[in-house]
């Protein structure tokens, strides 16, 4: 896909138009959205959901909504994206979808909690994914369009940071929140979190269209390719070519089903199997130790499979992802739990470093841009199987006690172990 806007290059005059302040300026908005989704995905909706679906199905009626709302997000991101590259807005190429997104998604935030009933809070969260993914698209945009090449490391770690951060934070005050909620007398609890969440979104939009300055985009219709071949395009893939990237993107993707799962169901498996007092409290905590371990990990793993090559620390974080599931399994008090999600954590971070640096190995010079972009496809992919794991743990649970959650963990378990063995079928790279 071509981009006819002028990009910022490495010269001595970029690098100084460039100052440190520019790097929180573009990535400030994946703040507020990861933040959202974080709070709603493992906190908030978990709870809600109870309020109408039976005890015995929730985890399917939570895997079922999230697995949609992921559908649509994968539909709607790069088309959007795709279309922001041929915007010729005079105010910039990704800006207006940002706005047009943000201003959506806060009408339809308020859906989430007016409604008791799972059809229509099941149809308002798929559309608040839409409409969050019509401004993120566009956002990751910024990067490739703004940053001189050798500020975008550093740039992309900005953005990492920043996500994590919001991300931990407001999953936590949404736990705060959530944890004090009930139907009924204790609703203006769950007021109280949604607000916050739209709160957060409204200012980091404001900032971003405010600071952030785009040149205008390709006024010039005849310069730009037709939509359509360049979407079918983004899904083509040589695998005669290319064996080694089909191997690490199945890899990829199926050590991105734990973190989802345990994430999307922590809540649930808290309350049910270890008891915990305060569940959203408890799964909150549990995502900040992950979080914690992983950014202890990502910048260490990064310079190590620079030394040491990218294969043996996939295949070490898989190894140790599997690990940490293993002693959450025998986890039953609240520091073992958190020492589990750090050491899950750390495996994730250290997957992330070392398997986006094979992916950018792997990817052919001639076509990096789009192979990068079905490594992340196959992170959406291995994420949307992760939420199908919610009618299996009820189904099992329906049979025996919490059995459905000694299968999820053992799903996780074999999706580190499988992730590793795969990727030895990389012969490219070592």
């Amino acid at each position: 896909m071509e981009n006819q806007q002028e990009r910022p290059s490495n010269t001595a005059a970029d690098l100084r138009a460039f100052p440190p302040i520019n790097y929180v300026k573009i990535t400030l908005f994946g703040f507020a959205l990861t933040a959202l989704w974080s709070s709603l995905n493992t906190i908030v909706l978990p709870i809600r959901l109870l309020d109408f679906v039976p005890e015995s199905l929730k985890n399917s009626y939570l895997g079922y909504m999230t697995f949609a709302g992921l559908v649509v997000a994968m539909l709607v991101q790069p088309i959007i994206g795709a279309s922001s590259d041929r915007a010729s807005f005079r105010w910039g190429r990704r800006r207006p979808y940002i706005l047009v997104g943000a201003v959506l998604a806060l009408l339809l935030l308020p859906g989430i909690g007016l409604w008791s009933s799972y059809a229509l809070v099941f149809i308002f969260y798929c559309l608040l994914q839409a409409a969050t993914n019509t401004a993120q698209g566009p956002y990751q945009g910024f990067i490739p369009d703004l940053v001189p090449v050798a500020r975008r490391g550093r740039a992309a770690g900005v953005k990492s940071l920043l996500e994590l951060l919001g991300g931990i934070s407001l999953a936590r005050l949404a736990a705060y929140f959530m944890d004090r909620y009930s139907p009924g007398d204790q609703t203006y609890w769950l007021w109280l979190t949604l607000g916050a969440l739209g709160i957060v979104l409204l200012v980091t939009t404001t900032v971003t269209l405010i600071t952030v300055r785009e040149k205008p985009g390709d006024l010039n219709p005849a310069s730009r390719t037709p939509l359509l071949p360049d979407l079918v395009k983004i899904f083509r893939i040589d695998f005669k070519r290319e064996p080694d990237f089909i191997w690490f993107l199945v890899s990829r993707g199926m050590m991105a089903v734990p973190g989802v799962i345990l994430q999307t169901f922590a809540l649930y498996y808290l309350a049910d199997v270890v008891g915990v007092d305060s569940p959203a409290a408890s799964a909150a905590n549990l995502l900040i130790a992950v979080g914690a371990g992983l950014v202890a990990a990502v910048y260490f793993a990064g310079h190590l499979s620079d030394r040491i090559g990218r294969k043996p620390v996939v295949i070490a974080s898989g190894l140790l992802g599997a690990a940490g599931v293993l002693f959450l399994f025998y986890s039953r008090d609240t520091a073992s739990i958190l020492a589990s999600g750090a050491v899950i954590g750390l495996a994730n971070g250290a997957l992330l470093s070392a398997a986006w640096a094979m992916a950018t190995d792997l990817a052919p010079k001639d076509a990096g841009a789009r192979y990068l972009g079905l490594a992340n496809l196959s992170l959406a992919a291995g994420s949307a199987l992760a939420r199908l794991i919610g009618p299996v743990i009820d189904f099992f649970n329906n049979r025996s006690e919490n059995m459905g959650y000694t299968v999820m963990l053992l799903v996780c378990f074999v999706c580190f172990i499988a992730g590793s063995v795969l990727i030895l079928k990389v012969k490219r790279i070592r």
